[in-house]
């Protein structure tokens, strides 16, 4: 969209938008692919410039590594985590190049000191980037193993005061189901459904941490199709996609 068209409010004014590693990977099994990381920047940069919303971001790293899947192969946990933290730097720096080239500033704070690349993260500076019209792509998960990303984007959400975390997904799938539709064709639609449900349900949208966290802090996820074309906007104007959980 263009850049020059008129602001319109927006249904949120503060938004943490939580990106799989594997959204960063397109239709590949692993990697990067700069089309689809394009499309997400593309979005990002119209919810900013065209509805003024603040927008964080917190990546994942699954494309690259994923601490699970190293532990299975041998590796110590902890180690394997650690390296996914790293997975996700480079998905954070990725996504800040392309922000950038499209003329939206923006910063990476990483959880991990590695001040050659990142900022380091800070609560308040974090904010006050975001006031000043910048995103903020927070990077390297919690800095602590055994933590997913869902649960960093639950944390930041909570810490930065934004309105609402919308969780991006991949591959179709355009919102909560009752089951997996990929596999199951008569798993229904969930427009809307409480914390417990969720959990009670073991529905596995996000992870019982992070789940458990909002609900304490009553911070609203929708989980909404990221790579569907226009999503992201209409979801900020206030069009009901996806599925709310709050």
């Amino acid at each position: 969209m263009s850049g020059s068209s008129e602001p319109q409010s927006p249904k949120w004014n503060r938004v943490l938008l939580k990106l799989s590693g594997e959204a960063f990977a397109g239709g590949k099994e692993f990697g990067l692919d700069g089309d689809t990381i394009g499309a997400i920047a593309d979005d990002i940069v119209d919810a900013r410039e065209n509805l003024g919303v603040e927008v964080a971001v917190v990546v994942g790293g699954g494309n690259i590594w994923r601490g699970i899947s190293g532990a299975e192969g041998g590796l110590d946990r902890a180690q394997a985590d650690y390296m996914g933290m790293l997975a996700t730097v480079m998905n954070a720096l990725a996504l800040q190049d392309i922000l950038e080239q499209k003329g939206l500033p923006t910063r990476t704070q990483s959880a991990i000191r590695m001040p050659q690349v990142a900022e380091e993260y800070i609560r308040r500076k974090a904010i006050r980037h975001m006031e000043k019209g910048r995103v903020v792509i927070f990077a390297a998960g919690t800095g602590n193993p055994f933590f997913t990303t869902d649960t960093t984007a639950a944390l930041r959400a909570v810490e930065i005061d934004a309105d609402v975390l919308l969780k991006g997904t991949h591959g179709g799938v355009d919102g909560i189901y009752s089951a997996d539709p990929r596999t199951n064709p008569d798993a229904t639609k969930i427009d809307s459904l409480s914390y417990l449900d969720v959990l009670n349900r073991d529905l596995r949208v996000m992870d019982s941490t992070a789940i458990t966290h909002c609900m304490e802090n009553d911070m609203p996820i929708v989980v909404f199709d990221l790579l569907g074309d226009g999503n992201l906007r209409s979801l900020l104007e206030g069009t009901p996609i996806g599925t709310m959980v709050s």
